[in-house]
């Protein structure tokens, strides 16, 4: 492993960013691109994907590139917005509309991902859900939520009141099954310049994306626990496919 800090240009703070490398296979090993913490007041996601790390549960046949904290001045703060007062998680277009951003699409300049994950929570839900967008017809987000509710945790009931971010009249842009987002990639990505972490390197660099969502209002253990489930669940499922 190894760590460094990237600088967010016109603004006194950096992110950091670590790299796997399997010893097995340097430089061939599919890579995976994990995020958490863009969201300063969801803060389980970032102590979850620490404490995978910490306690060995990734698959070390991939390569990995981690950013534990994609926005460290909201995290300082609790906020959901960045010192800047700009939603991070919606500033990948157009080259990067944050510093945050354009620090993290640079760093990710010719990298490809077989998948991204981004570990978030929700003030709103009851239960675990997680967004995938379609791209075939493989469903990681499926074996995902069945895990989590394998564990004894609640899956969240999905319904078009619920809020997940997207416009009244949203049937053409996602499908809802339970526990699970299914977006459609084209057509999301043709209505949105203001671009989510996930669909930037879905349309750039990676083959496949999940977003984690684990109930903000559980205990922490629990938060932390869901997340540690999803992620391991994702990982299986990728060697599986490969």
């Amino acid at each position: 492993m190894s760590v460094r800090e990237v600088a967010c240009v016109g603004v006194p703070r950096t992110l950091l960013v670590a790299e796997i490398v399997p010893r097995a296979s340097p430089g061939a090993a599919p890579a995976v691109a994990i995020a958490a913490g863009v969201h300063g007041d969801e803060p389980a996601a970032p102590w979850a994907l620490l404490a995978a790390v910490r306690d060995g549960l990734l698959d070390l046949r991939f390569a990995y590139r981690i950013w534990p904290c994609t926005n460290p001045s909201g995290y300082a703060a609790g906020t959901r917005r960045n010192a800047e007062d700009a939603d991070i998680n919606r500033s990948f277009g157009r080259g990067g509309e944050t510093p945050e951003a354009r620090a993290i699409i640079t760093s990710n300049r010719d990298r490809k991902f077989a998948l991204t994950i981004d570990m978030h929570e929700d003030y709103e839900a009851d239960g675990f859900y997680c967004y995938e967008p379609a791209v075939d017809e493989t469903s990681f987000g499926t074996a995902i939520v069945r895990a989590v509710e394998e564990e004894g945790f609640a899956v969240q009931e999905l319904h078009d009141a619920f809020e997940l971010g997207y416009p009244p009249a949203a049937q053409e842009l996602r499908t809802l099954h339970r526990g699970l987002v299914r977006p459609n990639v084209k057509a999301e990505l043709a209505m949105s310049r203001k671009l989510p972490y996930s669909m930037y390197l879905l349309r750039r660099a990676a083959k496949r994306s999940l977003t984690l969502e684990s109930p903000r209002r559980l205990a922490w253990d629990e938060r932390v626990a869901i997340h540690r489930i999803a992620l391991v669940t994702a990982l299986q499922r990728l060697r599986a496919s490969l």
